[in-house]
């Protein structure tokens, strides 16, 4: 199983856009994200980063994703891609095996 984190941001050609613009992108992308689901993608959870939040990252919004297989994880950035999302936002993400706080503590002691 992989996780996939996205932290995202308007640039200003998104702020730019009027509200119909936007509203019919996002539009757009709900076929692809159904086709996501159909395949064993799941969303965990989509948010807004809190501005109370310590040590925040500067990143209005964020996705977190599992994917069955790392084939799929590599479609979906290239739909991202694709649809253009990086035209508007502008984004970092985080990719890798669910695994456990032990297993990655000693990745982190053995590094």
């Amino acid at each position: 199983m992989i996780t996939y984190i996205e932290l995202w941001k308007s640039k200003p050609t998104w702020k730019n856009m009027s509200g119909e613009e936007r509203a019919k992108y996002l539009t757009a992308l709900g076929p692809a994200i159904q086709q996501l689901m159909d395949s064993g993608v799941q969303i965990i959870s989509w948010g807004k980063n809190e501005s109370a939040t310590f040590s925040r990252v500067d990143y209005d919004y964020f996705a977190v994703w599992t994917f069955p297989n790392i084939e799929t994880a590599q479609q979906f950035e290239q739909m991202v891609e694709g649809a253009g999302w990086y035209n508007y936002f502008d984004q970092v993400n985080a990719m890798g095996n669910a695994t456990n706080p032990q297993e990655i503590m000693g990745d982190m002691i053995n590094a």
